[in-house]
């Protein structure tokens, strides 16, 4: 097995007091060794490579728990218009028309666009998974999968057949670097009964559900009018919940939907930009994690945000609930458990989102060396307010450079990049026909 040691100044998440201004990581295949200061590594450790970055924070890599890679392939093509003519008029139309093909080079795009803004695994929600599945596979990143399913639509049926197949042929592929979940959309695109056999069929196969809930207001009435209930009572009552559940947004919550995500476990994905672009309000966070509930960041797809850039959504995370509440809401460290070991938590990893023995190496380090890190009174406070996507330098997922000196090392960016443009122009050009 491959040893490398890493010196630099290092964040290891997992402790608001934990830092080493002088450190060093050991690793030791895909798993962490040892982190603390200089001189810390084992006796007799010896590594094939030494890194030495003493103007570098190294960190755990970020994760985005609520995504749809593939939107991509829309990005600033459906701006400006409130969620619901968003998809019905611009998104579900154009999807419509995106084949397998288009998917695996959308999904590329977002991945080197993750890669170079640090984050290291992603929770994504799409159609043609094994696609998604085999383009992860490829880069080396780490991911959780979900068949979208719109249990309303005509391929509903389909598409939970699909989903099976992605559990059978990818769960636990890459050597465990791609787990799945099963995908329902919402509440509102989704019956009861179609709810309860998705549920029935995850935990016959041990599998978790990611779903969107409570995004909208329009989401909150239609329950409403249909069943009498907000969307969080209406799952619980149906028991969606219980076992491993990701409910993306949140925003629309009561302090009855909190205490039942709290009492049932449901994790959480925060999604503010998209939440800010669609208007659709601002997730009552604070008060989420007051009652236990596991949060972590998502940046939603690139057609409502329209980056991938999780340092610019722990930014607005912080300051939008500031905005809301009070200027204590949300600290920098917070924020960055958010990003880390809490986004871990939500996923169901128990391996990554810090850096600790016994971890995966899943790692980034942050290029401190610049004018606008300087001086360094808080080092959480400048990745959450001042570090951006360009500040990312490395990146290790389960031991192995994925990239270095921000050169891709699994990647052809610019032929992705430009399969992308073709594809999406192609497809845009039907509509103007």
């Amino acid at each position: 097995m491959s040893k490398t040691l890493i010196r630099a100044m290092i964040l290891p998440m997992t402790g608001p007091d934990d830092f080493y201004p002088e450190g060093e990581i050991a690793i030791e295949g895909d798993r962490i060794l040892s982190v603390g200061p200089k001189g810390s590594a084992p006796a007799g450790f010896v590594p094939d490579r030494v890194l030495d970055l003493p103007n570098d924070v190294v960190m755990p890599g970020l994760i985005n728990t609520h995504t749809h890679a593939a939107m991509t392939m829309l990005r600033s093509y459906a701006d400006d218009l409130p969620l619901m003519p968003w998809l019905t008029d611009k998104v579900w139309p154009f999807e419509a028309k995106m084949g397998k093909e288009d998917i695996y080079w959308g999904t590329k795009l977002a991945l080197a666009e993750m890669i170079l803004s640090g984050t290291t695994s992603m929770l994504d929600m799409y159609g043609d998974m094994d696609r998604v599945g085999d383009a992860v596979l490829e880069t080396g990143t780490r991911a959780v999968l979900s068949r979208g399913m719109i249990g309303n639509a005509p391929n509903g049926e389909q598409a939970f057949q699909e989903q099976i197949e992605l559990v059978e042929n990818y769960h636990g592929a890459g050597d465990g670097r791609i787990q799945v979940m099963f995908g329902p959309h919402a509440p509102y695109t989704c019956s009861g009964e179609f709810l309860q056999k998705v549920k029935a069929e995850a935990d016959r196969r041990g599998v978790g559900i990611h779903i969107h809930v409570a995004e909208t207001l329009d989401e909150i009435n239609t329950i409403k009018e249909q069943e009498g209930k907000t969307p969080v009572q209406w799952l619980n009552d149906l028991g969606i919940f219980g076992g491993h559940v990701v409910a993306a947004h949140c925003v629309h919550l009561t302090e009855e939907d909190i205490n039942i995500l709290a009492e049932k476990k449901v994790a959480v994905a925060h999604n503010p930009e998209s939440n800010m672009k669609l208007n659709s309000g601002t997730a009552p966070v604070p008060e989420m994690i007051a009652k236990g509930v596991v949060v972590g960041l998502g940046t939603d797809g690139a057609s409502s945000n329209n980056n991938l850039d999780l340092f610019g959504e722990m930014r607005s995370a912080a300051l939008q609930q500031k905005l809301k509440k009070d200027s204590t809401a949300l600290p920098a460290y917070e924020v960055l458990e958010m990003a880390t070991i809490q986004g871990a938590k939500a996923l169901g990893y128990e391996d990554i989102g810090m850096l600790a023995p016994g971890y995966k190496a899943d790692l980034i380090t942050i290029n401190f060396d610049q004018p606008h890190f300087y001086p360094r009174f808080s080092i959480p406070a400048h990745l959450v307010y001042v570090a951006h996507a360009g500040d990312v330098r490395t990146m290790m997922v389960d031991g192995k450079f994925i990239m270095e000196e921000r050169k891709l090392l699994t990647m052809d960016v610019k032929k992705i990049c430009q399969e992308v443009e073709q594809r999406a122009k192609r497809i845009a050009a039907e509509f103007a026909d």
